[in-house]
């Protein structure tokens, strides 16, 4: 059994692979559960982003625990092999702590990683998958990245996904001051999204949602308004600007809706962002003539911006890291450690209380008590060193390491003399 961590990334795979094998936070709890079930998996939690789908688990072997994401996820193995990376141990470790440094994102050191993988985290606890070894992978990955963050630049000038939106909104319209804005969902995402757009101070937004009362919350906020989802064929055609971001597992806005909202619109240009995976928005849409469509890949050049300020300290931050992988790994091993010191006390307790029963039997039928613990002790010496005694009088070929071994655990003297 060793610690892995498995997955694909935007780096790896492109948008059409990455929201095939993407989960859903209402889905997760079914999907570690049904893992546990089908691979010899003893720990697992489940990251999934716009960017990443990333599996962190305790296991006999990664290939399984691939073989069972491809038959849930329905597809050919084969296929979706070579999209798929693999960190094994030591390596497990450093991938965990650069993805929650920022170190791994499409906008380098960006924070809403940070908050996925205490999602992530708390998800695998309430499924009952979060054990001893994940929990603590997952408690110094967050203490590595407040580390980080406080002590080198890689948080600083940050373009990130919403403020990229604006960036290519403005491309497209002179003043969003004169655009009306749709935003679809009322997640994290829409949430940062909204304060960015509302400080443009658009003419008008509206928030589209399934459930009206948590819309209305979030447009309470930015003094818009709020719509049900099932109004959205009818009011397309009013907005400008379109952000989508729900957890839908299909698209929620198709050709022909696009096409009759354009025609509605005379033709005026409509600009969309599609920042759900999977995608909210049919791909054929981007294909309209007056229709600018982007993705959270198609949103990678923009928040290339300020790269080159935060690069600097990528190196500061990987020797924070590589520092903290060290230590996690000292911890490991030493929890290797545990079933063998516990199988060595739990033996020396049989040996104990064999001995003393033994001893008080003797005592009950009135044998002398300087006798009896004289004999008591040297059975029990004899028992406790018969083992190595016995180890190092049979030791094929070369004894000088099972010897240096014995004169450690013992803290004897080259010599042979006892060091106390």
């Amino acid at each position: 059994m060793a610690l892995f961590s498995l997955g694909i990334n935007h780096r790896t795979a492109p948008l059409s692979v990455r929201e095939q094998v993407a989960f859903h936070p209402e889905e997760v709890n079914r999907a570690l559960s049904d893992l546990a079930d089908s691979a010899r998996v003893f720990e697992a939690a489940i990251l999934s982003t716009c960017n990443r789908t990333e599996i962190y688990c305790q296991a006999d072997s990664p290939h399984q625990v691939l073989e069972w994401l491809a038959a849930y996820r329905r597809l050919p193995l084969a296929e979706a092999q070579p999209y798929f990376y693999t960190h094994r141990g030591k390596d497990a470790v450093r991938h965990a702590f650069r993805v929650a440094s920022g170190l791994d994102s499409m906008v380098l050191g960006e924070p809403q990683i940070l908050g996925q993988m205490k999602e992530a985290m708390r998800f695998a606890r309430e499924a009952g998958a979060l054990g001893t070894t994940l929990h603590k992978l997952f408690q110094n990955s967050f203490a590595v990245a407040k580390d980080v963050r406080s002590t080198t630049a890689i948080g600083t000038n940050i373009v990130s996904m919403a403020a990229a939106a604006v960036r290519l909104a403005e491309r497209i319209f002179e003043r969003i001051s004169e655009q009306r804005v749709l935003f679809i969902g009322a997640g994290e995402m829409i949430d940062l999204c909204a304060t960015h757009f509302a400080a443009q101070k658009p003419k008008q937004i509206v928030v589209a949602n399934r459930t009206i009362d948590r819309g209305r919350a979030l447009a309470d906020r930015f003094e818009a308004t709020a719509i049900r989802l099932e109004d959205l064929g009818e009011r397309l055609a009013e907005f400008d600007i379109v952000v989508s971001c729900t957890a839908s597992q299909l698209p929620i806005i198709g050709l022909g809706l696009v096409e009759r909202a354009i025609r509605a619109r005379r033709h005026r240009p409509m600009f969309m962002v599609d920042l759900a995976v999977p995608r909210d928005i049919e791909v054929e849409v981007g294909e309209l003539d007056d229709v600018f469509l982007y993705t959270v890949d198609d949103l990678a050049q923009v928040v290339e911006s300020g790269l080159e300020s935060r690069q600097s300290a990528v190196v500061d931050a990987e020797a924070i890291i590589e520092a903290q992988v060290e230590n996690f790994l000292g911890w490991l091993q030493t929890r290797e450690t545990v079933p063998v010191i516990r199988s060595l006390r739990d033996a020396a307790e049989r040996m104990r209380r064999h001995e003393l029963d033994h001893a008080l039997k003797l005592l009950a039928r009135g044998e002398n008590a300087e006798n009896v613990l004289e004999q008591l002790s040297h059975r029990l010496t004899n028992k406790f060193l018969h083992a190595p005694t016995q180890a190092l009088s049979q030791s094929d070929g070369d004894r000088s390491e099972l010897q240096a071994m014995v004169t450690r655990l013992f803290h004897l003297h080259p010599d042979g003399r006892s060091a106390d």
